[in-house]
């Protein structure tokens, strides 16, 4: 593989594709899968608010609204079924999320073991569901939203940072496993994006991003063909080169600038 490849088949034309989305009734899902629909995809939209899904579809003649709890690993299974009886998966996309502030003198076991549910776990009932059609077919894309909070430890990051390590590192396990057969792997790690989880930060947040912008560059990085899709980089670029610095600079600085 030539180091100047993109690591992905470029996804550029989106005309009567089909993109399941799932976490996509606010925020980044519900703003990628208006990007999408706009360049003539055909998007099928699940979470678990179906007014919300509803809204979108009946906005767009191309969206499909599918109700889902992507934590229920048997109802997952279902709607696969369901949408591959109507047409083959051209793109799946893993957006379901869950935050809440968490730091040690708060911990919250209960309330972790929901961030994995929702974050990690639902994303392995989705490839658990649909890897095998697109195995089968040998061709399409799987996107996993991970985070920046995913490449290091950071305050009030407890619960949800972790969860967000685990899916940065599926995707490249995946990826590993995927690329040979002709299918193309994600993972799109944000910055601060304007969404229902970031209002409940106290904090400034730095180079913060309007859900529509985040789609903007989801597509980008897919047009691309990149395997990692972060965003904006005037932000995550600080933050990848502090991981690469010493334990010991690393928590210093962290504490500094987080005080």
């Amino acid at each position: 593989m030539s180091l100047l490849c993109p690591l992905n088949p470029p996804l550029t034309d989106w005309q009567g594709k089909t993109v399941w989305i799932v976490g996509a009734s606010s925020g980044i899902g519900a703003a990628t899968a208006r990007a999408l629909l706009a360049q003539g995809a055909r998007v099928v939209v699940s979470a678990r608010k179906a007014q919300a899904l509803q809204a979108l579809a009946q906005a767009h003649p191309l969206c499909q609204a599918l109700p889902l709890d992507a934590t229920d690993q048997a109802a997952v299974q279902q709607a696969t079924a369901s949408l591959l009886a109507q047409s083959p998966l051209d793109g799946v996309m893993y957006c379901a999320g869950h935050y809440e502030p968490m730091r040690a003198d708060a911990l919250d076991a209960a309330n972790m073991q929901r961030h994995v549910e929702v974050n990690y776990l639902g994303a392995l009932y989705l490839l658990d569901a649909v890897l095998p059609a697109l195995r089968a077919r040998g061709q399409g894309h799987v996107s996993l939203v991970g985070s920046v909070a995913g490449y290091g430890g950071l305050p009030n990051s407890l619960a949800y940072g972790p969860t967000k390590a685990a899916l940065i590192n599926l995707a490249e396990a995946l990826y590993l496993d995927l690329h040979p057969l002709g299918l193309g792997v994600s993972i799109i790690n944000p910055g601060f994006v304007e969404t229902p989880l970031t209002a409940q930060n106290n904090f400034k947040m730095p180079a913060l991003l309007s859900p529509d912008q985040a789609a903007r560059a989801i597509l980008q990085g897919w047009a691309k063909g990149r395997f990692e899709i972060h965003f904006p980089k005037r932000f995550t670029l600080w933050l990848k080169l502090l991981r690469l610095l010493p334990y010991r600079v690393y928590f210093n600085l962290v504490q500094k600038v987080t005080q």
